[in-house]
């Protein structure tokens, strides 16, 4: 069951007090883009467990280059032409690796919340000529289920307030926002369409408000 943790919080508690989110571990992670440190985080209220990777030391007075990416197996994994998460994932490392310091974070909530299975059957959806949006509300869930207040507890717990946010949506811009981050500036994620995915991209622009 898909549990959205911005309900179960007390709407008096200030946003700075909100503890949900519980930083477990850490280490050191080489990757293909460079090194990062890998921050292992767990969510007390359901058990979902969600990474930070940071390049670089943080201070809350820093402005930091941010990517908060919810995780696609099928795109980021499986390269699926049906979306450009794998690549924005690509991107956002990259960008973070050039900076010299920044922070990504990689949330559990697939399929814009729905989960792996649901996410497949939304697959098969668009297959059948829906698009990413209709198979969603076609299966019985909103649009876009993700919470992004765990994202925004995982960043203040990194030390991190301001933030240089890399994402085409205005509605992570707003969901980070109302739970007390800073945008300082909103970094575009231009990624080339394929035959597979141009309607995906359309429906992203024209039904969901993305910016390009």
């Amino acid at each position: 069951m898909y549990i959205n943790t911005s309900d179960l919080l007390d709407k008096n508690e200030k946003v700075e007090n909100r503890k949900v989110m519980v930083k477990v571990e850490e280490a050191n992670m080489p990757t293909a883009y460079g090194d990062f440190k890998i921050v292992g985080f767990v969510n007390k209220v359901n058990g979902e467990h969600h990474v930070a990777l940071v390049k670089g030391e943080l201070s809350e007075d820093d402005e930091v280059l941010v990517r908060v990416h919810s995780e696609c197996l099928t795109g980021d994994a499986f390269h699926s032409q049906r979306c450009d998460c794998g690549e924005q994932l690509a991107s956002a490392m990259a960008a973070i690796e050039k900076e010299g310091k920044g922070v990504l974070l990689y949330l559990r909530q697939e399929g814009r919340g729905i989960g792996l299975i649901n996410k497949i059957r939304a697959y098969k959806l668009q297959q059948e000529g829906m698009d990413t949006e209709e198979a969603n509300l076609a299966l019985g869930f909103p649009a876009d289920m993700r919470d992004y207040s765990i994202g925004s507890e995982m960043l203040r717990s990194l030390n991190v307030k301001k933030v240089r946010l890399m994402t085409n949506n205005p509605k992570k811009l707003l969901g980070l926002q109302t739970h007390g981050i800073e945008i300082v500036e909103r970094v575009p994620l231009i990624m080339e369409t394929n035959l597979h995915n141009e309607k995906y991209f359309k429906t992203k622009k024209e039904k969901m408000g993305h910016l390009y």
